[in-house]
């Protein structure tokens, strides 16, 4: 057997594994699936008694009648089965896929920012939506129902040879020509399957990365490029699907053709015992044919939904393994610290740190700097000079490869990430808001942040104003990604937002970068107010902005070249002079 067999095999058993949080569910869909394999199998059997006894041999409208209706009954017990059989193995599968979902969810949650830097957004959606659909379906349609077609077929087949053993082995001839096209079919159709759940992965990424980039697409007019780049992709998409419908639309004419067959033999067999033309002396009555023709269908039912059925384990494997990939994955952040009520007014110290997001591409090179408690630290320098590179490291969305980083004496992955994370606030250049109330996007759904300490926050920041204007105030529902409020009002929210949860160090990354005048001069009050009285670091491009910060620290291809207050930094003449130079070239300078 394959190392790929083997580990497809592993994939299906690891899968099958979850059913014991269900088990209640599980053995009502398993008794339910069984009982339902048996009155399709009887049924047959009392059409051919009926026929022979009360129709060919002694006519009788009454027993008829009876057995009629115990056909009937048979038919409604039969249904009864099915429902219950359907409903609790999908609901079954469904409440294992919900824990598969929050497991597989809370498990990402937990990954670097790293993983989703190389991770692209489309395929973690397709993993946790229709992967986890797919695989739902082993539970509900696939692995119940194989188990209910089995023992259908083995008492269809039990029947037949109680009833006609000889005739029983002349219908089973066409079997193993069924079980060899089965094989033969189940090859075809997993490569098929895995082809399919590649490109469907190649589609949700595209179509998500192109709706997200849309104004970009617009702006360079690449609609029709993008256009065409989709069309590719979708019909690449369309011949992975067409290849498993082309398995799937020669299999079943052939299942069809084998169960012709056998009715075809039965019936030529039986003519030439009524003809006497073979030695072999069989007493055959007209009820016990018509049993057989039942039984036949009934008997290449079973194999033939087998097939399907397989069909579903073999999409569900292949969808479980790239589900199983992402949960194995290890790239989550490491919370071993066990620190808990630091003080959080001490001072940062970064102490020969390394830190490279790729290999030893080193992003910033032996950084020692010490940052005082409830001061105002001002980084600056060039794109790619390494300043939000180290704010990554103090928030710990990143790990550095060398040194320490300490907060007083205590090294910073010592400390409890959901202790850290709480005491740090980042206002970022590019704020994301979610979909739902300006309120909710402020308290993140923090329900000990109460409505009027938003407000208070608000006012304190300048804010209120403007929310106050819009239609709803503070319950106006934001657009996806903020798209109905513009940069300087989206920044001011994130004020708000970095406020009402009062951190002890606040990091504000390229606050001001991209917001007009006046926008501006509402979030410098802002930003007054929020670094009064905690450790605030300030990133910026703007010089103008961080000219009162007790130090400024100049970065360089990720060294530290310079060190001192605004006045102390020009006199040296050195790389802050001439970054604050080519700002106000043509302007006295202000000091």
């Amino acid at each position: 057997m394959s190392k790929q067999k083997k580990w497809n095999i592993k994939v299906f058993v690891r899968l099958l594994s979850y059913w014991k949080s269900y088990k209640a569910l599980f053995f009502i869909s398993i008794l339910a699936t069984l009982f339902l394999a048996f009155p399709g199998p009887i049924r047959p059997k009392l059409i051919g008694y009926m026929v022979d006894e009360f129709i060919v041999k002694h006519p009788d409208r009454e027993m008829l009648l009876f057995y009629t209706l115990l056909v009937i009954g048979l038919l409604l017990l039969e249904g009864f089965f099915r429902f219950v059989s359907s409903y609790f193995s999908n609901l079954f599968a469904q409440s294992i896929i919900l824990d598969l979902r929050k497991k597989l969810m809370n498990h990402i949650l937990s990954f670097r920012i790293q993983y989703f830097d190389k991770t692209p957004i489309g395929s973690l959606i397709t993993r946790t939506v229709s992967d986890l659909e797919a695989i739902s379906e082993v539970f509900s349609s696939g692995m119940i129902a194989i188990m209910g077609e089995i023992v259908a077929l083995t008492f269809a087949i039990t029947l037949m040879f109680l009833t006609n053993w000889k005739l029983s082995l002349l219908v089973l001839i066409p079997i193993p020509l069924l079980i060899m096209a089965t094989r033969i079919f189940a090859k075809i159709i997993r490569k098929s399957y895995q082809l399919e759940a590649k490109q469907v992965n190649k589609l949700n990424v595209f179509v998500q990365e192109r709706l997200t980039g849309m104004s970009l697409v617009q702006l360079f007019n690449r609609q029709e490029k993008e256009f065409d780049s989709f069309k590719e992709i979708n019909r690449d998409h369309r011949k992975a699907h067409i290849k498993a419908i082309w398995a799937n639309s020669i299999f079943f004419p052939v299942v069809e053709l084998l169960s012709s067959l056998s009715v075809a033999i039965m019936l030529v067999w039986g003519a030439l015992q009524v003809e006497g033309r073979t030695s072999i002396e069989i007493q055959m009555q007209f009820g016990e044919i018509v049993a057989f023709i039942l039984w036949v269908h009934m008997l290449f039912r079973p194999i033939r939904m087998l097939a399907d059925k397989f069909n579903i384990l073999q999409r569900g494997t292949v969808r479980a393994e790239r589900v199983f990939d992402v949960l194995d994955h290890k790239e989550n952040i490491q919370d071993e610290g066990t620190a808990v009520d630091c003080n959080f007014d001490a001072p940062i110290r970064f102490e020969n740190v390394w830190f490279a997001y790729d290999d030893e591409q080193w992003v910033l090179k032996d950084i020692s700097l010490e940052i005082k408690a409830k001061s105002t630290v001002a980084f600056v320098g060039a794109t790619g000079a390494g300043k939000s590179s180290m704010m990554n490291l103090l928030g710990r969305f990143y790990e550095y490869q060398k040194g320490t980083i300490y907060l007083g004496d205590i090294p910073i992955h010592e400390i409890q990430l959901d202790d850290l994370r709480k005491n740090i606030a980042i206002v970022l250049q590019d704020v994301f808001l979610f979909s739902g109330t300006i309120l909710y996007n402020i308290t993140l759904g923090d329900e000990s942040i109460t409505k009027e300490q938003v407000i208070e926050a608000a006012k304190v920041v300048g804010a209120h104003d403007f929310i106050m204007k819009l239609p709803g105030d503070y319950n106006y529902e934001v657009k996806e990604r903020g798209s109905g409020l513009s940069t300087g009002q989206r920044q001011l929210i994130a004020f708000i937002r970095a406020y009402v949860y009062n951190p002890h160090i606040l990091i504000l990354d390229e606050a001001t970068s991209s917001v007009d005048n006046e926008s501006e001069e509402l979030i410098q009050k802002a930003t007054e107010q929020l670094t009064e009285g905690r450790t605030s670091i300030i990133i910026a491009h703007r010089l103008s902005t961080i000219k009162n910060a007790d130090i400024i620290v100049v970065l360089d291809k990720g060294e530290i070249k310079e060190v001192g207050t605004h006045e102390e930094l020009l006199n040296l003449n050195g790389y802050y002079r001439k970054l604050f130079e080519m700002q106000f070239s043509g302007k006295k300078e202000e000091k």
